[in-house]
C-alpha cells in the first residue's frame, strides 16, 4: 500500500494508481496552479489563506477553479484521512498536502483536473545552506504573484545551488535584487532590522511569510542585495515546509548569528500561533 494518496476524479487512490489524461494541459503545457499545506494531527494549517491564493493564482492564470472552497477541503479532509490511516504512515507525525490545479484536456481549456495529494512531510532540521543563483528571474512575467507548476527555471537554480554543496537557491531579479529562494521566502537582518524582498521584487506571496510579516515587526524592501545577505548578522527562509529555518551558511560562508535573537522570535511566534490554532479546535 502507497504512503502517498491522492483524490483523483471524485475518490481517493494510491498514489500510484491516480491518473492524468495524456492530453491534460498541465502535462503538455504546464499549465497548472498548486498549493502546499502543512498538516498535523490531521489538520491543515491556514488552509483557507492556501486557498484564496490559490484563487488568486487561478484569476492570474485564467485557470478555472469551479469547486467551492468547502468543496476543496472536504477533498483534502478525505486525502488526509486516508493517508494518515495507511498502515505505513501510522508513526509519521506530519503530512504535506498538495491541491494541484491544471487547464484540463484539449485545446479550448475544457474542464479543469483537480488532484489532492498527501504525503509524510519531510524535516529541516538545523541551518539552511544556500547558494546566489548565477542568473537572474524575470519580475515583470505576467505570472508573478502566482504558484504555478511550471517552475523549471527554479528547479534549475536549484539543482545549481545543490551542486555547489547548497540546500536552497537565492534568487534575484534583473534589476539586481534579491527575490526570494528557490522554494521559499528570504528574511534578513540589515542595520539591526529584520526585512524581507517586497512583492514588487516579484517574490511570491508566501502564506508563511505573510504570517511572519503579520506576527513580527519587518521591513519589506525592493532594493536589498546579495551582499546585504552575505553580510546580514542573521537570517532565514519561510515555506509551509520549513516554516522559519535560519541560514547557516550563505555560498559556503557562515552566518555570524545562526539562530539570531530576531530568528528565533519570529519562530517562536509561528508556532505560538499554530498552536493557539489547535488549541482553540480542542
Amino acid at each position: 500500500m502507497s504512503s502517498s494518496w491522492v483524490w483523483n476524479q471524485g475518490r481517493v487512490v494510491p498514489a500510484e494508481r491516480a491518473t492524468v489524461a495524456a492530453d491534460d494541459l498541465g502535462l503538455l503545457r504546464g499549465e497548472g496552479i498548486f498549493e502546499t499545506v502543512s498538516v498535523r494531527d490531521r489538520e491543515p494549517f491556514m488552509l483557507d489563506r492556501h486557498l484564496d491564493r490559490l484563487r488568486t493564482s487561478a484569476k492570474i492564470t485564467g485557470i478555472a477553479v469551479p469547486w467551492t472552497d468547502d468543496d476543496l477541503a472536504t477533498a483534502c479532509a478525505e486525502t488526509i484521512a486516508a493517508a494518515a490511516g495507511d498502515p505505513e504512515n501510522l508513526q509519521v507525525p506530519r503530512f504535506r498536502l498538495r491541491i494541484t490545479v491544471t487547464s484540463g484536456r484539449g485545446s479550448s481549456r475544457g474542464a479543469p483536473t483537480l488532484l489532492v495529494m498527501v504525503a509524510p512531510d519531510v524535516e529541516h532540521p538545523g541551518g539552511a545552506k544556500v547558494g546566489i543563483c548565477p542568473w537572474p528571474v524575470n519580475e515583470m512575467s505576467p505570472l508573478v504573484g502566482a504558484k504555478v507548476t511550471s517552475r523549471h527555471d527554479y528547479t534549475l537554480a536549484h539543482h545549481d545551488a545543490v551542486a555547489r554543496g547548497a540546500d536552497e537557491a537565492v534568487l534575484y531579479n534583473t534589476r539586481g535584487m534579491l527575490v526570494e529562494g528557490s522554494a521559499t521566502n528570504l528574511f534578513l537582518v540589515v542595520a539591526g532590522r529584520l526585512s524581507t524582498p517586497s512583492l514588487a521584487t516579484g517574490c511570491l506571496p508566501g502564506v508563511t511569510r505573510s504570517l511572519i510579516v503579520d506576527l513580527v515587526e519587518v521591513h519589506e524592501r525592493d532594493d536589498l542585495t546579495a551582499d546585504d545577505l552575505r553580510f546580514a548578522t542573521e537570517a532565514f527562509l519561510t515555506s509551509t515546509t520549513r516554516g522559519v529555518q535560519p541560514i547557516s551558511e550563505v555560498d559556503g560562508k557562515a552566518l555570524r548569528s545562526s539562530p539570531g535573537p530576531l530568528t528565533t522570535a519570529a519562530r517562536n511566534a509561528l508556532e505560538n500561533l499554530r498552536t493557539s490554532r489547535t488549541t482553540d479546535r480542542v
